[in-house]
């Protein structure tokens, strides 16, 4: 069985080259991979299901259920940029929702995360995470018109990069005592993750026996990818 893990694409219509680098891995990708993780930020943020087209991810949903059709099994797990994907893209794309965390045991255990949640030293982001993630936050905004939606998403990512400029880059980074804890509590050696942008693997003693970090890169400058074959895990940056 061979599986590849990729995460934080943000694919948007202002980076059109990730939407293509993308499309071309899908098209490749199908006919010999058979089974696809997308560990969240596949897309820069999202305003709910009905808002697929206004902010031009047809071809998206289109291209991921092609590659299903050709035998690929996509799972998806909701980053925290498009935390609102739900069934409607679900059954449009013919991806299978995935809860974060999740493990998986394709011949070795192993525990899959978006990352954010890691992300404990990052208080103000863990405030705004557990708002927006509470069903209230969710309801009440998508409730309100597709403009509406549209135009406080673009507030809300402008106020995040705004934001990142002044934090420490160390608290935007995962804490290991969460990861130990995280690792611990499901039983796993291995964790995949992205959210961080920053590509490597990373060894450590996790109650006293080796333990394995590898951290997905983003897709701004090309492609970051997770495979697992024959009982093997690289990461190709």
């Amino acid at each position: 069985m061979t599986i590849a893990f990729i995460a934080d694409l943000h694919l948007s219509s202002q980076r059109p080259r990730a939407v293509e680098m993308f499309t071309q891995f899908l098209r490749r990708g199908a006919a010999k991979l058979e089974q696809i993780y997308i560990l969240g930020d596949l897309f820069d943020y999202w305003v709910g299901d009905d808002g697929a087209g206004a902010l031009g991810h047809e071809k998206v949903e289109m291209e991921l259920r092609a590659a299903t059709e050709k035998g690929a099994r996509i799972f998806f797990m909701r980053g925290n940029r498009d935390f609102l994907i739900g069934e409607d893209f679900a059954r449009r794309a013919n991806c299978e929702l995935l809860p974060d965390p999740a493990v998986i045991e394709p011949g070795r255990r192993l525990l899959l995360t978006h990352g954010d949640a890691l992300c404990t030293d990052d208080k103000e982001h863990q405030e705004a995470r557990g708002k927006m993630l509470s069903e209230k936050w969710k309801r009440v905004f998508l409730e309100k018109p597709l403009d509406a939606r549209m135009q406080t998403a673009a507030e809300m990512r402008a106020q995040s990069e705004a934001g990142k400029l002044q934090k420490d880059m160390k608290i935007m980074d995962v804490n290991q005592g969460a990861v130990e804890e995280l690792m611990l509590r499901h039983r796993a050696d291995v964790l995949i993750h992205g959210h961080t942008h920053r590509p490597a693997v990373h060894q450590f003693t996790l109650a006293g026996k080796p333990a394995w970090r590898y951290v997905l890169g983003d897709w701004f400058d090309g492609r970051s990818a997770a495979y697992y074959a024959g009982g093997k895990l690289a990461l190709r940056k």
